[in-house]
């Protein structure tokens, strides 16, 4: 039976390096991209060329590296080293070099700026093809595990722990000392003494840990990865991770604003959305996001900068929920802004004063007024509208009433928008988790989280762009494209004003 059979290894061949790669291959697409750039003006530290030893390698072969890594689940230095030698495509894109696995890490720790100002940069060329609608951007976050244990994550009440525990045992080695003491057992002695005096040392760590959470005022701290924080993922699960934001494109599902916090959701919303807005350089779009960003400051914030949202929210709690009854929820009285008055079910005003009271919750606060009105003492209903014995029903109105209100209101009316949130969001979370397994981060500190972050996204993008128009179609485009740096110094100049007065960190 006839077989096919491989060339003998001995057979002397002619040929180069660009045979082996065919006009359709997407290595071609990340070239002629990178060959497109000026890497100094993304802010690429440029390394600085000694008189001795051996000259160092350009920029752009790192990028090409790092590229054509990530497109392929490749992001250790060590294997892309090895891929250097051996993989022919990578050995296409860099002309045979092979950095060592240090200097390629070196590149990746060294620009997450300049990682972050590719990202944008590429948003620009994805609306020069118009693939990039910018009416409709669903917004959502995913946790991202950080390089640090749970054992090395500490709140008061676990450094509480270990210091009780430390006090325990250390009178327990106490009691062995003295009757060790009487024995004269120098030995044990000896063992003893070296126990208490680790737990003195490991007593003064926490301690250390416990004045560094007062004097900064932060819920917990991380010994490890001091950015990282113990973030809820998934109903009580807790991992020490971070919060990659991410909004998303419903044209094609294209990232174009992503940064990464080590925050919950709920006051992201504004900060994510701001940066969309910049980027797609537009003036009004509409988002969708879940109820976990609900939050009355960041709706308002939005709402003041022409961006409409469309955020579920959580079921609505009443004041006065002890004794009330489903037909006097807070939602069954009207609100009449003109006289900034309530009218409740039964058709009495609530009026307010006009004073202005402050509410703190979880690290964050806001205004109110409050409503009220004496018919309720002489109410027949009373008892099924509030239970206060002392007095009568009361409402609060927050300062950001008026833009929760009409964010319902657009809940209410676009259901069908809204179900297309998860469609258009879950779709690159899935790819670049689940396909990807990027779910963790070997980096360390928000900046360096948020360039890696930015540009896993500007490769998710990348890919995604290659599949809908072809490689072709995009390497044309690319070679017909003229980039826009000046975008680049205005997102700058945004991201260093939003960081000023925000409490994020972005």
């Amino acid at each position: 039976m006839n077989q096919i059979k491989g060339l003998s290894r001995h057979q002397v061949t002619f040929g180069s390096l660009e045979d082996y790669i065919s006009a359709d291959n997407p290595v071609r697409v990340l070239d002629t991209f990178v060959d497109k750039l000026d890497l100094n003006q993304l802010g690429f530290v440029q390394r600085e060329l000694k008189s001795e030893g051996r000259p160092g390698f350009e920029n752009e072969t790192f990028l090409k590296i790092y590229l054509y890594g990530y497109v392929n689940g490749i992001r250790s230095s060590r294997k892309l080293e090895r891929e250097c030698s051996r993989n022919i495509e990578l050995q296409w894109l860099t002309g045979k070099l092979t950095p060592n696995y240090h200097s390629i890490a070196d590149f990746r720790k060294n620009n997450p700026t300049a990682l972050r100002n590719l990202f944008k940069l590429f948003i620009t060329f994805l609306k020069d093809i118009d693939l990039i609608g910018g009416k409709t951007i669903a917004i959502d976050g995913t946790k991202v595990r950080s390089n640090n244990s749970k054992k090395n994550n500490y709140n008061p009440k676990k450094i509480e722990r270990h210091l009780v525990f430390i006090e325990q045992k250390s009178n327990e080695y106490l009691a062995m000392l003295e009757a060790s003491d009487a024995e004269e057992d120098q030995l044990k002695i000896s063992e003893v003494q070296q126990k208490l005096q680790r737990l003195k040392e490991k007593k003064i760590d926490y301690q250390i840990l416990q004045k560094q959470l007062e004097e900064s005022g932060e819920p917990q701290v991380s010994t490890t990865d001091k950015d990282s924080r113990a973030l809820l993922v998934q109903g009580q699960v807790v991992e020490i991770s971070y919060n990659m934001q991410a909004a998303v494109d419903d044209k094609h599902n294209l990232i174009v604003a992503t940064h990464t916090i080590n925050r919950n959701d709920r006051n992201a919303l504004s900060a994510i959305a701001l940066e969309a807005k910049k980027n797609l350089s537009v003036d009004k779009f509409t988002v969708l996001v879940d109820k976990g960003y609900h939050n009355g400051r960041e709706l308002n914030r939005c709402k003041e900068n022409n961006i409409e949202t469309i955020c579920a929210h959580a079921e609505i709690v009443n004041s006065n929920s002890h004794g009330t009854t489903p037909d006097y929820l807070v939602t069954k009285f009207v609100y009449d802004p003109k006289t900034d008055t309530y009218m409740c079910p039964q058709g009495s005003i609530l009026k307010t004063t006009g004073t202005w009271h402050k509410k703190t919750r979880e690290r964050d606060s806001h205004h109110f007024k409050k409503y009220r009105t004496p018919d309720c003492k002489t109410c027949p209903v009373k008892s099924l509208c509030t239970g206060r014995a002392d007095g009568g029903r009361e409402i609060d109105r927050s300062e950001y009433a008026q833009a929760v209100e009409e964010n319902a209101e657009r809940y209410k009316n676009n259901k069908e928008l809204y179900r297309k949130r998860q469609e258009i969001n879950e779709h690159i979370f899935g790819t670049i988790k689940r396909k990807w397994s990027y779910y963790y981060t070997d980096l360390r500190g928000l900046e360096k989280i948020n360039g890696e972050h930015s540009f896993i996204c500007l490769v998710y993008n990348l890919v995604r762009a290659i599949n809908i128009i072809s490689v072709p179609d995009i390497l044309e485009k690319i070679n017909n494209w003229t980039p826009n740096y000046r975008a680049i110094v205005r997102y700058i100049t945004f991201l260093l004003y939003s960081a000023r007065f925000s409490t994020i960190k972005i």
